[in-house]
């Protein structure tokens, strides 16, 4: 799940900060999300999942279709 959350950032183009930002939490708490340090709260995992338009399954490694399904 660490390494979805990072890749899909970088897919993204986005910055740690910038995620951060989003979810209004530190930069340095979200750095610790995809390093696996900290565990990733089911919010957060929603989050993330609708900012990049992809399933909460997805980004947990349940599938690998990144695309959500209907």
């Amino acid at each position: 799940m660490f390494s979805r959350i990072r890749d899909l950032r970088e897919d993204h183009d986005k910055t740690q900060r910038e995620i951060a930002e989003y979810l209004f939490c530190d930069q340095s708490l979200y750095s610790k999300y995809e390093r696996g340090i900290r565990p990733v709260p089911v919010e957060i995992i929603i989050k993330l999942a609708l900012l990049y338009g992809t399933s909460t399954d997805y980004i947990l490694g349940l599938t690998d279709c990144p695309e959500p399904q209907k």
